[in-house]
This record gives structure tokens, C-alpha cells and sequence, in this order.
């Protein structure tokens, strides 16, 4: 769809700024995780983030199962990191393969190149057409390095 085909909702949708994160979790003892950009900040005492997961992705049912996910913020530094992500893989490969990968307290994985990272406990969710959010208590985290974390615009904010 051409920019000026765009409805005035998706335009203005489009202008709200995301950041751009690695959302992981554990499938048994395996990392798995996605790009996600629909994260935020919903809490202070105690520290609370929602993010939206696609019902079709598969990290989902793994984020149910453990009761935890990992945030890997990501920068100008770190931005190169998504790639890994965007890939397809042969049988028995995933995009940690060739990523540095630690560790939070409670065993969620994160990225180690990251500019920042946080481990969370899923305290609920709620379930919309095509996204669930979950939320999720922060229980750790740390920054990494200085900087800034990326931010995302989309021309159209009723699609990816």
C-alpha cells in the first residue's frame, strides 16, 4: 500500500515511537525468543513491563510454561543482533547459535551484546485478536553499557 493509500489511523498509529528489544524466554533448557517492539513500562512499586506477543509466534506457550521472559534492549550497538532473528534455520539451529547468551538470576536468557537487559516473572495477561499481552514483574536487570536504546517508527501503524 502506497504511503498516501494509508488510512489517517494507521498514519497517526505509525508516529507512536516503540523501542526495539529481544524478547526471550526458555523451552525446556533452550533460549527462544523474537524481536518485539510493543514493550512498556506499566508499573513502579513493583517495577512492571507488558509486552505484546503475537498469538502465532512461538516463544508464546513457552513464556505460559515457564512464568518468566528476558528483555534484551537493544541500541545503535546492538541493533545488528536482530538479524539473527529474521533467518530461517536449518533442523536443530536456532539465532542463539552464534549470540553471546547469559543469564538472569532465574535462569531467563538474555543478550549479551545488549545495551540493557531484564528479567521478569509473568504475573498475567490479557488476550486480544491477533496479540496476547503479558505482564511481567521485574525482578532483575542491569545496563550494560551508556547509550541510548533504539527507537522504532513505522509509516503504517496497523502493520508491521
Amino acid at each position: 500500500m502506497a504511503d498516501k493509500e494509508l488510512s489517517p489511523i494507521a498514519r497517526a498509529l505509525g508516529r507512536t515511537p516503540t523501542g526495539l528489544y529481544i524478547v526471550t524466554t526458555l523451552d525446556g533448557a533452550s533460549p527462544v525468543g523474537f524481536v518485539g517492539s510493543f514493550l512498556v513500562q506499566v508499573g513502579i512499586e513493583p517495577p512492571v513491563v507488558c509486552v505484546a506477543v503475537g498469538k502465532a509466534r512461538g516463544p508464546l506457550a513457552a513464556m505460559r510454561a515457564t512464568g518468566r521472559f528476558g528483555v534484551s534492549v537493544l541500541d545503535a550497538q546492538s541493533q545488528g543482533l536482530m538479524s539473527a532473528f529474521f533467518g530461517k534455520f536449518e533442523p536443530g539451529q536456532t539465532p542463539f547459535d552464534k549470540l553471546e547468551v547469559g543469564h538472569g538470576p532465574q535462569g531467563s536468557p538474555y543478550l549479551e551484546g545488549s545495551l540493557a537487559w531484564l528479567e521478569c516473572r509473568v504475573t498475567g495477561e490479557h488476550e486480544l485478536e491477533d496479540h496476547v499481552v503479558i505482564f511481567g514483574e521485574v525482578e532483575a536487570g542491569a545496563q550494560l553499557r551508556d547509550g541510548d536504546p533504539s527507537v522504532h517508527l513505522r509509516k503504517n501503524g496497523l502493520g508491521y
